[in-house]
């Protein structure tokens, strides 16, 4: 497990999850998006740690420096397109933990990601059986986020399996397809990110990049 890609995947998406705090669909999801958020920011911090400083790997790289899978940094859409992005990336960010217990930010997190993936597969059975509006949505969120997938497992192929026969069920037990084969996603594991990652950097690091040095 590459603490420096897997760190930044949870900084990444924790911040695209705090972008929904005062836009939720209801207060309840307010808050819950809000806790997924914290709990990534949080094993972001213990990785990246890792790496080096974390304030400094957060705040002052710039895209082509940051190596998170393209996925998380999708902007969130609606709110259909948000749980299809959160199925698809907890779901393996889950089975990576699963395959480091040795790890202790993974022995930790696989606990709290298991609940990540446990809210995205409930909203993914909602919103897929749910009107025909709200399927209308999701079928179109998966087949704008699948192409993101491939990369996912670039590095570590044997995460594959368990991972698509977890989302391949839920999406069965949804009514939603598996969407069809798609030229595949990827180059932020090697800095070729989309331009929605500047943007979303230019927002988290505003402030410290304005104080630079500051301290409390």
């Amino acid at each position: 497990m590459n603490p420096l890609e897997i760190g930044d995947d949870c900084l990444v998406l924790a911040q695209r999850l705090a972008e929904w705090v005062t836009r939720a669909p209801t207060l309840e999801e307010d808050v819950a998006l809000a806790n997924l958020s914290l709990d990534l920011l949080g094993q972001a911090r213990a990785l990246l740690s890792r790496a080096g400083n974390e304030d400094e790997l957060a705040y002052l790289r710039g895209p082509a420096q940051f190596r998170n899978c393209l996925l998380t940094e999708q902007p969130n859409g609606d709110f259909a397109r948000t749980i299809v992005r959160h199925l698809l990336y907890a779901g393996f960010l889950y089975e990576m933990y699963r395959a480091h217990p040795e790890d202790e930010v993974a022995a930790k997190g696989v606990k709290e990601i298991a609940y990540h993936r446990d809210y995205a597969a409930l909203w993914t059975r909602r919103l897929g059986l749910g009107t025909e509006e709200s399927h209308r949505r999701m079928t179109a969120a998966l087949e704008a986020l699948w192409p993101f997938t491939g990369e996912l497992f670039a590095a570590d192929p044997g995460l594959r399996e368990p991972w698509s026969a977890f989302v391949e069920t839920t999406l069965a037990e949804s009514g939603l397809a598996v969407p069809g084969e798609a030229p595949q996603r990827d180059g932020g594991r090697r800095g070729e990110h989309t331009p929605h990652l500047g943007e979303l950097l230019a927002e988290m690091q505003a402030l410290h990049r304005e104080h630079a040095g500051a301290t409390w």
